[in-house]
């Protein structure tokens, strides 16, 4: 009952009671006339002769003692993780589980964000409904397809008109990435970072997809044919085709860069790749995947390669 409605009951109970109270009319005949029963009447009667009018509105329903609430602390904590990262129940859950050892259903952080107010994302953080819901799908195993894009950055280097380039790779099965930031997006830097991702990856690729792009087109594509690593394009119009790797970017918007403090960062485009690499390492190691069911991409990893080693034996 909101604040407006128990103004209006006490109005209403304060005006039976006056009612009541006037020589020329009796108790039974108010009763009739606002259709409450004496029972109630004298309820709110003795209520009013022992404590005055203010007890007049209803008394709070909910216990004294909830000895199985949940704690002060941890709804903070919910309530930080909703309102800096705009996660969701579910990735909420996983997040207290994972880093503060604490097992909190993912109905109760739904229901905790309802009583704050927090249970509606905003505008520009809220899901968008598709005309076809395209079909998930996943590779089996580590390296037999990953997805390469790249990412414009608003950032230019300072005192010149050039922008920065954020190469993004990310393999189909496990979900983990490779990233690095350049100063120029053409074939040549798409070709050092392939042979930048081959070295840093514990697995063999076995084909790698990108758009249409100009850095991806026939130098990049003869590379990789000669690296025994097969080459596949996505249809034109088609970004969801890659939408893991699209969607690790929109990660990358609302976890890094819009938490970044970029001030000295872009005059340096080392200590840009060095930031990027810690949140690239927290991203492979550290931070539960909501279609991993709650896995890090490094978990997973593993799992795969165990369930491999254990087929073959």
């Amino acid at each position: 009952m909101t604040k407006a409605e128990q103004t209006r009951l006490w109005a209403w109970r304060w005006k039976v009671l006056q009612r009541a109270g006037e020589s020329s009319r009796s108790v039974a005949r108010t009763c009739r006339h606002f259709g409450i029963s004496r029972q109630a009447f004298y309820k709110w009667k003795r209520r009013f002769d022992e404590f005055g009018a203010a007890r007049l509105y209803d008394r709070p329903r909910t216990p004294r003692r909830s000895p199985r609430a949940t704690p002060a602390a941890v709804v903070s904590k919910i309530l930080y993780l909703r309102q800096t990262y705009h996660f969701g129940p579910g990735k909420i859950a996983d997040y207290l589980k994972r880093f503060h050892q604490v097992g909190v259903a993912r109905s109760s952080v739904h229901r905790i964000l309802g009583r704050h107010g927090l249970n509606r994302l905003p505008a520009n953080q809220k899901h968008q409904p598709h005309r076809k819901r395209w079909q998930r799908y996943e590779k089996p195993l580590p390296g037999h397809r990953l997805q390469l894009d790249v990412k414009f950055l608003i950032e230019r280097i300072p005192g010149t008109r050039k922008r920065l380039y954020q190469f993004t790779a990310i393999d189909d099965c496990t979900r983990i990435r490779v990233l690095k930031v350049y100063d120029a997006c053409n074939q040549r830097m798409a070709i050092r970072f392939i042979d930048d991702v081959r070295r840093r990856l514990p697995f063999r690729i076995h084909v790698v997809q990108t758009d249409n792009g100009a850095e991806f087109q026939s130098q990049f594509h003869w590379h990789l044919e000669g690296l025994d690593i097969r080459h596949a394009y996505i249809k034109p119009r088609t970004p969801h085709l890659n939408g893991k790797v699209e969607r690790s970017h929109r990660v990358d918007d609302q976890e890094f860069y819009q938490l970044l403090d970029r001030d000295g960062i872009t005059d340096d485009i080392h200590l840009f790749n060095e930031k990027l690499r810690e949140w690239e390492d927290y991203y492979n190691y550290h931070r539960p995947h909501g279609a991993l069911g709650g896995q890090t991409p490094y978990e997973r990893l593993v799992e795969k390669t165990r369930a491999g080693l254990s087929a073959r034996s």
